[in-house]
């Protein structure tokens, strides 16, 4: 029972991880590729992470805190720089593929 739950654990953070790297190489912004690595990749690491936890606790006599502590790093961090690039970005004006909000409905934009 446990080695199918941790095959499921295994292969659903492979595929959220694969999907995330696969979302930076073909999207074509710099804010679409952001949700990538952000949104998809943490979600599949932190399945290969708790994976890991449940495996090396099972198998030693103790609660593995290794794997907890670097995924609570991750869901910590990842959202928090992500955060971060888009307002640089924002800042710098880097351009968007995406309409402007005002452009998206029809209005004119006034100065």
């Amino acid at each position: 029972m446990l080695d199918i739950l941790l095959s499921i654990l295994v292969l659903t953070g492979a595929i959220f991880t694969f999907v995330g790297s696969l979302g930076l190489v073909r999207l074509r912004d710099f804010y679409t590729r952001l949700h990538g690595p952000t949104k998809a990749t943490t979600l599949g690491v932190g399945c290969l992470l708790i994976a890991s936890a449940v495996y090396f606790s099972v198998r030693d006599e103790g609660v593995s805190l290794h794997e907890v502590l670097v995924t609570l790093f991750l869901f910590i961090t990842a959202p928090v720089s992500a955060h971060l690039l888009a307002k640089a970005a924002l800042h710098l004006k880097v351009h968007s593929l995406a309409a402007e909000p005002h452009e998206a409905h029809g209005e004119e934009r006034t100065p």
